[in-house]
């Protein structure tokens, strides 16, 4: 039975495209306001599931419910869900009131109410100034702004958003991306997301999916992913990782039948000993803006460091130390050490 509280859940849900499985018994329950990515490589199945809770394909087996209601089997058009598309599938002859109206048009709502919300909504994005421009005069931060205000008119109890940032440029999706996040929060609007790239999950997200292969390996909060990556495949998806095989103790590599992972963050080097440090030698040093990245390596493995202060040179012969270490084995996370 379907919990009236919760924004969205999925229910042992399954695809099969082509005769392979490309989504295997999905659950997922996304709370009322709360906005989640889908985050995974291409082909784990997160636009799939996407394009599900969207209507756009139907499941095998499973239940999708949106605000408590059993959706699975309605087409997109009668579910309470508005989708962003990845290439915002805007009209290049319409201006942007006409775009943004499209769907209530559809819907043969009276002229003034189309008026009244379309004015709205664009007041809410801040682009009521481009309102009789089109689509190939204004950026494409705006175009997307756009797409998410002809998603919002609709007043749906879910937003969708299909990889929304994949077509700029690096700064301007820095930018977009907290507009995004601004805007969800302040109309509270339950928001499923699509994504591949981790720091756009990890910034804008209450909780996220990791998936693989059609499953999620781990659902959490950013910081939980981050310090407990449940897998082995979580830890190298999410930040960056020092991964070696052995065992561990005492702040040392050991033989061992276990895998062993270090985020650099985690090691620190030091021209004098301090307790649980060991000698290591400088082997190359790389800029990476507000931090160095230092390649170390110590008699038990080879690591990197983050360091933003006292950087050293390569050649340089000291001692590192590892605070922190994650040990998983066959691809489970048995222990922090």
């Amino acid at each position: 039975m379907s919990n009236a509280t919760h924004g969205l859940e999925l229910i042992g849900l399954t695809k099969i495209l082509g005769g392979r499985v490309i989504i295997d018994n999905l659950n997922l329950t996304v709370e009322k306001g709360e906005m989640v990515s889908l985050l995974g490589p291409s082909g784990c199945g997160k636009t799939t599931t996407l394009r599900m809770i969207a209507g756009f394909l139907i499941p095998e087996k499973g239940t999708v419910n949106v605000a408590g209601k059993d959706v699975t089997n309605l087409g997109p058009e009668k579910r309470p869900s508005a989708m962003v598309f990845q290439n915002y599938a805007l009209w290049p002859h319409m201006t942007v009131f006409k775009n943004v109206a499209y769907p209530l048009k559809i819907r043969k709502m009276g002229k003034a109410e189309i008026e009244k919300r379309v004015h709205e909504v664009l007041e809410v994005v801040n682009l009521m100034h481009h309102k009789d421009s089109r689509p190939g005069q204004i950026s494409g931060g705006e175009q997307q702004r756009v797409a998410l205000a002809r998603a919002l008119v609709q007043e749906p109890d879910i937003l969708l958003l299909d990889e929304p940032l994949s077509n700029l440029d690096a700064k301007l999706r820095v930018k977009v991306r907290e507009d995004i996040r601004d805007l969800q929060r302040r109309l509270g609007i339950t928001t499923v997301i699509v994504t591949h790239d981790q720091d756009e999950a990890l910034s804008i997200s209450d909780r996220i999916a990791v998936m693989n292969e059609g499953r999620i390996e781990q659902f959490s909060t950013p910081q939980d992913l981050y310090d407990q990556p449940a897998t082995e495949y979580v830890a190298n998806f999410i930040g960056s990782l020092n991964r070696i095989e052995g065992g561990y103790a005492d702040g040392q590599v050991i033989p061992g039948n276990e895998v062993v992972g270090i985020r650099p963050e985690d090691v620190s080097f030091s021209k004098s000993q301090v307790a649980g440090s060991y000698p290591a030698t400088v082997e190359l040093v790389v800029p990476r803006g507000h931090f160095h990245e230092v390649y170390l390596k110590r008699a038990d493995a080879s690591l990197r460091a983050f360091v933003s202060i006292d950087v050293p040179k390569a050649g340089d012969i000291g001692f590192a130390k590892v605070s922190k270490a994650l040990v998983y084995k066959d691809g489970k996370l048995v222990r922090t050490a």
